[in-house]
């Protein structure tokens, strides 16, 4: 379970304490457990400062504590506090990215099940599509609707997320993709055959909506197995 340790602490010397925490992050490389760092400025307090502390679990969390550079850090770090930190720990008990959410209902929903009119809630109207696979971008839902329609016409397939990450309006996909040729594919006849591919795909996300979105995928392995190659 994800632990989260919140230090909330004053200091009138948060350019020392960066470069403290600077040298922590340098000198602890190879041994320090922590997977991400936020540190938060009080708006109404500018001397005010909370950092949260992402470990893969409580345990972790206490392995790194023991750390020798973690105990040099926090005895310099409390002399750069006004006052001692205090610290809240936390078990995640939810965590979720809703643009991962959303991202998610393209594939589960649309490429998979095939649920078009899922494209109007989750496209934005002027959605921009850049495809390995198409020469030119294709825009708005008529265009993701087109391509996925095309997919499914000639496969019956499902993707596997390997991967995934989001950052800011990004989430970006490492997908298996398995699909049987049951249908006319870029003028290939139906083969029967059983194929798959790797790929990888960014979607960028704006006002609740995915508004842009890149494909990347082995396009030549999947022509291979299907004998066109």
């Amino acid at each position: 379970m994800t632990f989260v340790q919140i230090i909330d602490y004053k200091t009138s010397q948060q350019d020392a304490l960066n470069e403290l925490l600077d040298r922590y992050v340098s000198q602890s490389q190879g041994k320090r457990t922590v997977t991400h760092s936020i540190v938060g400025q009080d708006r109404d307090d500018e001397n005010h400062y909370m950092d949260l502390v992402e470990f893969p679990s409580y345990e972790d969390a206490m392995k790194n504590s023991h750390l020798p550079e973690t105990d040099k850090m926090f005895q310099e770090m409390m002399a750069l506090c006004d006052g001692m930190p205090s610290f809240t720990n936390l078990d995640v008990v939810r965590d979720e990215n809703l643009n991962t959410l959303l991202v998610n209902r393209m594939y589960e929903d649309v490429a998979m099940k095939g649920d078009m009119s899922v494209i109007e809630e989750i496209f934005a109207e002027d959605y921009r599509d850049h495809d390995i696979g198409n020469p030119e971008d294709k825009l708005g839902r008529a265009g993701i609707r087109e391509d996925v329609e095309g997919w499914r016409s000639g496969f019956d397939f499902n993707f596997k997320r390997d991967a995934q990450m989001a950052q800011d309006d990004y989430v970006t996909t490492l997908w298996t993709w398995t699909g049987k040729h049951k249908g006319e594919f870029m003028g290939i006849a139906p083969t029967g055959k059983t194929c798959t591919m790797t790929g990888t795909t960014v979607f960028r996300c704006e006002d609740g909506m995915i508004k842009e979105g890149w494909w990347h995928y082995d396009a030549m392995g999947l022509m291979r197995q299907l004998g066109a190659m």
